[in-house]
């Protein structure tokens, strides 16, 4: 961790460049805080680590559709991410790796939740194919059964299939 001299000398060196960015572009108070500054968030996530480490994945949001509202957080540390079996998530990523089954993560957000709703938009197939779309993402997580033929994405899974279409698109 270092000597107190260390650390503070690198208290001293953020505080600088933090103060130097503020002057750079000060925030108005008509500024949203989402754009007081470019990597807000990233500047936020690098505060709370140590400087010794191999860093970290943050992703982030806060969601309202179809009447819900979602706020959902979650962080990695890098040395966990390369450390974990990446195999093992082939099965819930491959499920979304097919253009219905997007479509139909993204109607189901959007309101359209009952299987009859969804059956009647044409470009999803037959009623058999539908069955067996809403199987495949429900068995990876990505989507549940609200009963009675009423399906939902689960709310600890909005933010992370935004966050995932966010950066496939990028």
């Amino acid at each position: 961790m270092g000597t107190v001299e260390e650390r503070l000398a690198a208290l001293e060196t953020q505080v600088a460049a933090l103060t130097e960015r503020l002057a750079a572009s000060p925030p108005t108070a008509d500024t949203p805080p989402a754009l007081a500054g470019t990597f807000w968030a990233l500047d936020g996530l690098k505060q709370r680590l140590p400087s010794d480490g191999a860093g970290a994945v943050l992703y982030t949001g806060t969601v309202r559709v179809a009447d819900q509202h979602y706020d959902w957080q979650y962080g990695r540390g890098v040395d966990d991410l390369l450390a974990d079996d990446w195999a093992e998530l082939a099965a819930t990523l491959s499920a979304l790796a097919h253009p219905v089954r997007l479509r139909l993560l993204r109607e189901v957000l959007g309101g359209r939740q009952t299987t009859a709703a969804l059956a009647d938009i044409e470009e999803l197939g037959t009623t058999g194919q539908l069955h067996h779309h809403l199987r495949q993402i429900a068995a990876a997580g990505w989507l549940r059964s609200a009963g009675r033929g009423r399906y939902a994405v689960p709310a600890e899974r909005v933010v992370p299939l935004l966050a995932i279409l966010a950066a496939a698109g990028r």
